[in-house]
């Protein structure tokens, strides 16, 4: 049974003024919380009907030698009129008080753990204050050094080699461990912050800087910065160390290591144009700047939308921009994940499907419909393979994902490339230009808001379909949604799009035949197209010649050095060791560390033999996100 979205939607106690979201500059714009069943979040101890965060204050030290992060976060609350206590998500926060905004005590309680989810702060409400509605409460605290959220680097790594390094990563839910707030998506708050570090570092947040650094004591100085719109909690970031900045455009800019800046910064010469594509698409950019931190090669993910500071990984830089998709990416979650979001981790697709496509259109914009085209063809080739390991049944294979799913657990091919795939098939079928006008305007009417995926195919249906009868039958909503499996209306990619690369794939394939002067014309895409589709058994002498004749050992291109690594890995190729032991060694991004220790461990005793070790240096500078998937490969319990 299908459920439509039906308007259970509870509004802020604290009226807005009728501001239209984005319009103006009201002092603070209050996100509906939704109560509809959709929009529920098992994974946070938060009650928000009763009482929810609106707005979180930080005022905090970074003690490196400690790793920790200690100081207060204010928080303001609303609450129902007989709402007596407020609960906030923790996870391992180690609590010294609780007052109001006088000082006055208040009683707290931090319940027991839940396994993956942390421990609820359970505080006594104060009373109303006067004439506001509005409660305010002040908690003193510190993270625990192991907080899941915060990497603390030694100098040794990072690039400079010089100065420590802290950066966070709070998507899905790690936030919690280094900030108590109710740490759920659909609970959408503004912040502000201040944060003291040693005068050597400098500080970003994902807000907007206020002044310039002021100094406290003889060493060490005190940064500013505010976000004046609600943003889902996990995007409150931060990051510090050794980092200078240089101006890519009018609104654009990279912040990263001077001895990473020069590659970084030419790797990036096209952010600006591609803000100015997006706006052209969606509509104005709303967040004031667009900067970009060039994180070290620890940072798990490939890059983290946080509003107005994307975190990236290094290994996009590859030295021709050919992976700067994956900017475009970060970019597209000005509107889809941090304009508009998901109120529950069960609909992911809604942030990410909707972001990859208009990944897509943006770079098919800067980079040119042949490019775009052949990364859908990729992506496409992506799902299939998801769907066919997970089987065309899996109820992981629906957009929509069961309740109880962790965030962590989902099938990112379904989650990004499947929903991305939805789009393109709603956009072929209703007609480019009619589609455009429409998501603007979801985006436009909810803004600043949270959203489920009853929300969005109500708003389809009511502005796109307009009760067309024909055009209802022929997008299979609810199928894309709600089914497992590719709906039967999928659109399907060019098949010229990789012809001459799946060409070369048959000549090697049977004869051996390296395409070495293709290759050196192919596109990034074209030439991932064939390491993933090249045969899998490998001989020494083959593997040798085709690293020879195409130079794989010693590209630039991390997505096809790890191809290649998981290719003479999978088949014990002696010579690729040292190269996948010096790529681990540096490399902290999950999506390609945890699969070559899969390979590996998939080798037997070779590969254990090679992975035990490797993993043992290695471990403690990894992200815990990254070890944790590790752990589970290697069969490590902490």
């Amino acid at each position: 049974m299908r459920i439509m979205f039906s308007a259970a939607v509870a509004f802020s106690l604290l009226a807005v003024g009728g501001c239209k979201p984005g319009a103006g500059a009201p002092e603070q714009i209050v996100a509906p919380v939704l109560t509809s069943k959709e929009a529920s979040d098992e994974f946070t101890f938060a009650r928000p009907q009763e009482a929810r965060v609106t707005h979180v204050s930080l005022d905090l030290n970074l003690d490196f030698a400690a790793k920790e992060v200690a100081g207060t976060a204010a928080l303001d609350v609303e609450a129902a009129k007989d709402a007596k206590e407020i609960i906030l998500d923790s996870d391992g926060l180690r609590i010294a008080q609780v007052t109001d905004s006088a000082g006055n005590a208040l009683k707290w309680q931090i319940g027991a753990r839940v396994e993956d989810k942390g421990e609820p702060l359970t505080i006594q409400l104060p009373a109303v204050a006067a004439a506001q509605g509005v409660r305010k409460i002040v908690i003193t605290y510190k993270s625990a050094p192991d907080a899941e959220a915060l990497q603390w680097l030694a100098p040794e790594q990072t690039a400079g080699g010089k100065h420590p390094y802290l950066f966070s990563q709070g998507q899905a839910i790690l936030n919690r461990s280094w900030i108590p707030t109710q740490d759920s998506p659909g609970i959408r708050q503004s912040w502000d912050a201040r944060i003291t570090a040693p005068a050597a570092l400098n500080v970003v947040m994902s807000g907007i800087v206020e002044g310039k650094a002021q100094p406290v004591g003889d060493d060490r100085h005190r940064f500013a910065f505010r976000m004046d719109k609600p943003v889902a909690p996990y995007l409150i970031a931060i990051a510090a160390g050794n980092i200078e900045f240089q101006e890519l455009g009018p609104r654009t800019g990279v912040w990263t290591e001077p001895e990473t800046m020069k590659a970084a910064a030419a790797e990036l010469a096209d952010t600006e144009a591609m803000v100015t594509a997006a706006e052209g698409l969606y509509g104005d950019y709303r967040w004031g700047r667009y900067d970009v931190i060039v994180l070290p090669p620890s940072f798990p993910y490939g890059g983290m939308e946080n509003p107005v500071m994307t975190f990236l990984t290094p290994t996009f830089i590859a030295g021709d921009r050919s992976l700067t998709g994956l900017v475009a990416h970060e970019l597209a979650h000005s509107w889809s994940g941090n304009l508009v979001t998901y109120a529950s981790w069960r609909d992911g697709w809604l942030n990410e499907g909707v972001t990859s496509y208009i990944e897509s259109r943006i770079s098919e914009v800067v980079f040119g419909e042949k490019r775009a085209a052949q990364e859908r063809a990729l992506a496409f080739a992506g799902v299939e393979k998801a769907i066919a390991e997970k089987g065309a049944t899996s109820p992981l294979t629906a957009l929509r994902t069961p309740d109880g799913t962790s965030p962590f657990d989902t099938e990112t091919a379904v989650t990004y490339d499947k929903g991305a795939l939805f789009l393109h098939s709603v956009e072929k079928i209703a007609g480019r230009k009619r589609f455009d006008a429409w998501l603007q305007s979801w985006f436009d009417a909810h803004a600043f808001q949270p959203a489920t995926s009853e929300m969005f195919l109500a708003d389809m249906r009511k502005n796109l379909v307009k009760g067309d009868a024909k055009l209802e039958a022929a997008l299979m909503l609810d199928d894309w949604v709600y089914a497992p499996g590719l709906p039967a209306n999928a659109l399907r990619p060019d098949p010229a799009a990789f012809a001459a690369v799946d060409a070369a794939v048959v000549r090697y394939a049977a004869d051996g035949t390296i395409p070495q002067r293709e290759w050196a014309s192919w596109s990034n895409a074209e030439r991932m197209r064939f390491m993933q589709e090249m045969p899998e058994k490998r001989s020494s002498a083959q593997l040798a010649a085709l690293d020879s004749g195409l130079g794989l050992s010693g590209t630039g291109n991390s997505e096809i050095r790890f191809l290649w690594l998981k290719l003479a890995l999978g088949n014990r190729y002696d010579p690729a060791v040292p190269q996948a032991e010096a790529f681990l060694s540096r490399v902290g991004r999950n999506r390609m560390v945890t699969p070559l220790y899969q390979v590996m461990r998939e080798q037997g005793a070779w590969g254990m033999a090679i992975a035990g070790p490797l993993y043992q240096r290695n471990r403690a500078g990894y992200h815990a996100f990254t070890r944790g998937n590790v752990d589970k490969e290697m069969g490590v319990k902490d």
